[in-house]
């Protein structure tokens, strides 16, 4: 629409609004004027001055006929009477003009007002004779007086009826005026509305035809558009055909050209030759990448490429990821943490090929990008089932133009960076578009100078093994153990002892220290495949003697660490894995549990952390968890879990002994380490309620308010007793 049909429009539209307001004053003006005409009619002023002026004849008649009966004694009494009674109508009448209304009504009729000060100067003399209290008898002479000041009210009172009349009739002939006028100004107004409404509606109208073919030109022109899509996706479609094939073409004999370096690397070679070969052998590999990434973008657009799921062993995957990437971030210095969360399953149904390329591609770049600090990738389950593989990087980061712009194709943000870091900048883009293939996505968070995170949310279902195989075992073979040198630090005695029975069981050597100072210590000193760390002991705690052992030089600074704890809350999980640690196992350890740890672990230093729930469920109603003692006599047979039941009871006087001192220094640390300890043997023994009660004991002491402990001392001297009475009426205790 042009600016003078827009203002044109807008003139149209405020004259409108403009005798609306118009129509509204008009309407307004007739209610009020038929209000004040209402009003005043429903006064009845003229015919009150009219009864007025009535009463005061009567009453003057009254007087005179009462002047004449006062001569006579027997009609005295009735002639008094009749005067009274007119008076009192008389008397009425005053009131239904003598009033703030009338006052307003007459405003111009001066003789109102000497009239009203007339009747009430009589008004008060009569009353001294006629009024509710008289002070005086009503004789002749009296009489005469009242009829002489009566008979000068007959003018004033004749003249107010008249002017009411008058007044009254110009009221109503005003009024009747005024809305035959208004009458007339709304007939026009309306006419003139109706011109204005017409009006409108012809523009509307014409908006209207306008919007239509308007709309019927984009409709040809969407048309157009669709056919030009068309043709182009058909081109794009052959682009991407052509592409594929000629890099089918290349690949065929670069890989033949790559066979013969492989082969003429293994022929005597001068110190030079080796070096050109070597040159040129990168180059070909950095351009055989490069027309991967070409054919896989190709495969992508014209729709060929096929994502086939397969079961697969997550953490086994995880695992070649791991030692593949490895090598890379030791070749730059640093850090490189894998680690699976305790929720997600261990066998999903995925296309491992896919998988591994997208995580590969985040990795590559996040090493390429990051020049100190730490790399980690993260697998955890979201609350729908999804997984969720979080690769973070603290390198140079992104800003916010970068990161628009980061998946778009042949980009890495700038040319500067294309230069210092290489690489085509089609690896984003195919990973995004993998992870969509699979129906997942890609999603990308940066600060610049800080890091970068991506995560890949993938919705992988959960299945059971395959058949053949074996819990925790690897591709490599690794659940067929080899015996080893596990390093235990334990601070409890009875714990070292099931510890050992249980690695003797599985045939490894085991050496024990009490505290993390002697463990940092022992791994300077000794060479050991795996260290199975308790988190909280005196000295250094599990958490300082891993990140000490993380801090030694390769290899022994790679030593598989796997926390040992009956702590099995989220925190300590997460704080372990940034200590370094490998895994997390919680207390009660079963043979099959350390069995799956071992294999894991022990002979492949593989760093992707595991959280492993070694705890069993049972009857709440016994003192004794059954599966435990079970599982605890058929692996170490019932002589040695007698053996290790006298044990601990022996040591139950001077445990408790120890925390009664504790409790009277008011040292609630010391108490809380010492429950700790307690919960764990009682845990590894299938003592139930000894555990709970020690886990009670520990939280209580973990609280800074006066939380008393004395009750629970004595609740654990008693769980004690039952629990020692309960083994020997079961034969526990040999």
């Amino acid at each position: 629409m042009t600016a003078p049909r827009r203002a044109w429009l807008a003139m149209l539209a405020t004259t409108l609004v403009l005798a609306l307001l118009a129509a509204v004053y008009v309407q307004w003006r007739q209610y009020d004027l038929l209000d004040s005409s209402v009003h005043y009619q429903n006064d009845a002023l003229g015919w009150s001055f009219f009864q007025l002026e009535t009463e005061h004849l009567r009453l003057r008649n009254q007087m005179h006929i009462a002047l004449a009966d006062l001569s006579l004694e027997q009609s005295r009494a009735a002639a008094s009477e009749a005067l009274q009674n007119r008076y009192d109508i008389f008397v009425s009448r005053i009131g239904l003009v003598d009033h703030e209304r009338a006052a307003r009504i007459m405003p111009d009729h001066g003789i109102y007002t000497q009239a009203m000060l007339q009747v009430r100067a009589f008004v008060a003399e009569a009353d001294r004779y006629l009024g509710e209290k008289p002070v005086a008898a009503l004789d002749a002479a009296a009489l005469r007086q009242l009829l002489v000041r009566l008979d000068g009210l007959s003018v004033p009172l004749h003249d107010l009826s008249l002017g009411a009349s008058h007044l009254l009739y110009e009221r109503v002939s005003q009024r009747n005026a005024a809305v035959r006028t208004q009458s007339q100004l709304s007939l026009g107004l309306t006419l003139f509305q109706c011109v204005l409404l017409i009006a409108f509606a012809l523009v509307v109208l014409r908006q209207f035809r306008g919007l239509s073919e308007r709309g019927t030109r984009l409709q040809a022109l969407a048309d157009n558009l669709a056919v030009a899509r068309t043709e182009a996706e058909s081109a794009s479609r052959a682009k991407s055909v052509f592409l594929a094939n000629m890099s089918h073409e290349i690949r065929t004999p670069f890989h033949g050209m790559l066979g013969m370096m492989s082969l003429l690397q293994d022929t005597p070679l001068s110190g030079q030759q080796a070096g050109f070969l070597s040159t040129a052998k990168d180059s070909a590999n950095h351009l055989l990448a490069i027309l991967n990434d070409i054919l896989d973008i190709s495969k992508l657009e014209s729709g060929n490429l096929q994502v086939v799921p397969q079961p697969l062993d997550l953490v086994a995957m995880l695992g070649q990821v791991d030692a593949l990437m490895r090598v890379q971030a030791h070749a730059k210095g640093l850090q490189l943490q894998v680690s699976i969360a305790p929720d997600v399953p261990p066998w999903v149904s995925a296309d491992a090929t896919r998988l591994k390329q997208i995580l590969f591609n985040l990795l590559s770049n996040a090493l390429k990008f990051s020049n100190a600090g730490m790399v980690s990738l993260a697998v955890t389950r979201h609350a729908d089932g999804a997984l969720l593989f979080s690769v973070v990087d603290t390198g140079i980061g992104m800003d916010a133009a970068m990161l628009s712009r980061l998946f778009q194709r042949f980009s890495q943000g700038d040319d500067t960076t294309s230069r210092r870091h290489g690489g085509a900048g089609l690896g984003l883009e195919i990973s995004r578009s993998l992870a969509r293939l699979m129906g997942g996505d890609i999603a990308a968070s940066s600060q610049a100078g800080v890091g970068s995170r991506f995560v890949v949310t993938l919705p992988l279902p959960a299945i059971e093994p395959p058949r053949g195989t074996t819990p925790g075992a690897t591709a490599d073979g690794a659940a067929l153990m080899q015996p080893m040198r596990v390093l235990v630090a334990e601070d409890h005695p009875v714990n070292r002892a099931y510890l050992e029975a249980v690695l003797d069981k599985l045939g490894h050597q085991a050496v024990f220290t009490e505290n993390g100072e002697q463990a940092v210590r022992a791994v300077q000193a000794q060479e050991f495949d795996i260290v199975l760390m308790d988190l909280h002991m005196p000295l250094m705690d599990g958490f300082a003697a891993a990140r000490a052992i993380r801090a030694m030089p390769l290899p022994k600074g790679e030593l598989p660490i796997i926390a040992l704890t009956a702590d099995a809350f989220q925190e300590s999980q997460e704080r372990a894995r940034q200590a370094g640690m490998n895994g997390f196992l919680t207390k009660p350890a079963h043979l099959p549990q350390l069995r799956e740890v071992l294999g894991r672990y022990g002979q492949h230093p593989s760093t992707v952390f595991t959280a492993i729930d070694g705890s069993s469920a049972a009857a709440p109603a016994s003192p004794l968890d059954q599966a435990t003692v079970d599982n605890v006599s058929v692996a170490l047979s019932p002589a040695k879990y007698a053996e290790l039941l006298a044990r601990f009871f022996s040591l139950h006087s001077g445990t408790l002994q120890a925390l009664r001192q504790t409790q009277g220094r008011r040292d609630r640390e010391s108490i809380r380490s010492q429950a700790h300890a307690l919960k764990g043997a009682a845990l590894s023994l299938g003592l139930r309620s000894v555990a709970e009660t020690a886990t009670r004991l520990q939280e209580a002491a973990a609280d800074d308010a006066t939380t008393p402990i004395e009750p629970l001392l004595d609740e654990l001297d008693r769980h004690m007793g039952i629990t020692r009475d309960l083994c020997a009426k079961l034969g526990l205790l040999g």
